[in-house]
């Protein structure tokens, strides 16, 4: 009899409540520290953009405990695979580069001032000291690994038993992408998503997909907070040009060195 898989979209439905629970304490906490703030302000700063991105973290890794079982290491794919030291370096900057090709799309078709991605950026813009380190700890640390804690590690390797590989894939990238809850920020997950998911089923590891997904949140936030974001065009154009190549080089290293893990 074929692994049931109904579990794995339960667990999904889990996580989103217990993210909207958890996120609702942590507005209350934020209210009740600074009862002076207007809530547009407190929500809009990076204060609120730290307290939303730990208290998602949370209920992520809550649910995972919860739900995974056995919860073990080699059951969710925490183990390392086959990949060197080059191969993980590969899998990172490919990362960075589909990221940056994304970013430099958005902006070039006009959407780089619409969605949650600019409010995003406002936040984050001119962080420094204590406020940076936090965010870089939470959002790209905190954020991405237990991002991927709940959906390489646990959602896609429970379908993987199922299912093939691609749809697997396709189905985990896409309650990725959804949990963005906005179309632009959602359409983005979804490509790093399916990269994401690419790589775990490559190395049959999802720690090269964590090490990924905590780089190019880290990098995303430091440079946003340090230098905001490019918008004019010929350099954005260039940008694409030059990540998609590096992109391309990345996924040309990573097949030929890796040869792909048994199903």
């Amino acid at each position: 009899m074929a692994p049931r898989v109904w579990p794995v979209f339960v667990a999904y439905l889990v996580a989103v409540v217990t993210i909207i629970l958890v996120s609702l304490v942590a507005l209350g906490m934020l209210r009740v520290a600074n009862p002076d703030v207007p809530d547009t302000e407190l929500l809009s700063g990076a204060t609120g953009l730290i307290a939303g991105g730990l208290a998602s973290s949370i209920a992520l890794v809550l649910t995972v405990i919860l739900v995974a079982r056995p919860f073990e290491a080699a059951a969710l794919r925490l183990r390392p695979g086959p990949e060197m030291g080059a191969d993980l370096a590969a899998a990172i900057v490919g990362m960075l580069a589909l990221g940056q090709a994304l970013d430099s799309v958005t902006i070039l078709t006009g959407l780089g001032q619409r969605g949650t991605m600019p409010a995003i950026r406002r936040a984050l813009t001119g962080a420094e000291g204590g406020e940076l380190f936090a965010a870089v700890m939470v959002l790209g640390v905190i954020a991405g690994s237990a991002e991927e804690l709940f959906f390489r590690a646990y959602m896609q390797t429970r379908l993987r038993v199922a299912w093939r590989a691609g749809p697997a894939i396709l189905v985990t990238s896409t309650a990725f992408a959804l949990l963005h809850m906005e179309w632009i920020h959602a359409a983005m997950a979804f490509v790093l998503g399916l990269y994401l998911g690419a790589l775990t089923e490559r190395i049959g590891s999802a720690l090269p997909a964590i090490a990924c997904h905590v780089a190019n949140n880290c990098v995303f936030t430091i440079v946003t907070a340090l230098g905001g974001t490019v918008d004019d065009r010929r350099t954005n154009v260039m940008l694409l040009a030059a990540s998609l190549a590096v992109f391309a080089v990345c996924a040309y290293v990573l097949v030929r060195r890796l040869p792909p893990s048994p199903a």
